[in-house]
């Protein structure tokens, strides 16, 4: 059963070891980057998750508050261990993900910056329900500004009639 966990004493070990294919290396940090960039973004309230399946650690992401317009949820990374990819295990974790954040619903969003060459990414956020921005920061020419919304809450007919 896979769920979403806390980084602890006794797992940031596996997540360290946690590796992908060299042809996705350039798109993604390795697993000690995202543990450091969870403390670098500390003050931003980033937050590292480690993905499990049952009791073993298969995935890492990293996903911080982000205060400047648009205001929302950050996703900085994503990464399914090599020898997990293939098997469903991303797009599941990423709609745990997203159902964890709409639940605290700090914000109305969520955005990733996807290299436009990472075929296997982008298929799996747009699977999830993200959509091109059409924003082209300068600093990453070659990468698509990718978002999603939360479902706004539909009233209930109840109150409609009110």
């Amino acid at each position: 059963m896979l769920k979403l966990t806390e980084v602890t004493e006794e797992n940031w070990l596996d997540i360290r070891a946690l590796s992908v294919d060299d042809n996705q290396k350039a798109f993604l940090d390795s697993a000690v980057g995202i543990l450091a960039r969870g403390y670098v973004y500390r003050f931003c309230r980033a937050r590292v998750i480690g993905i499990a399946s049952d009791d073993v650690i298969i995935g890492v992401a990293l996903v911080r508050d982000l205060d400047d317009e648009p205001a929302c949820y950050d996703l900085q990374q994503f990464m399914i261990g090599r020898q997990y990819q293939r098997q469903g295990y991303g797009t599941i974790a990423l709609r745990m993900i997203l159902s964890a954040l709409e639940q605290e619903r700090k914000y109305d969003c969520v955005e990733v910056c996807v290299k436009k060459d990472d075929a296997a990414a982008l298929r799996v956020y747009e699977k999830t329900g993200f959509t091109d921005t059409g924003y082209v920061d300068k600093a990453a020419p070659d990468s698509r500004n990718l978002m999603y919304s939360f479902q706004k809450a539909q009233p209930d007919r109840a109150d409609a009639r009110n």
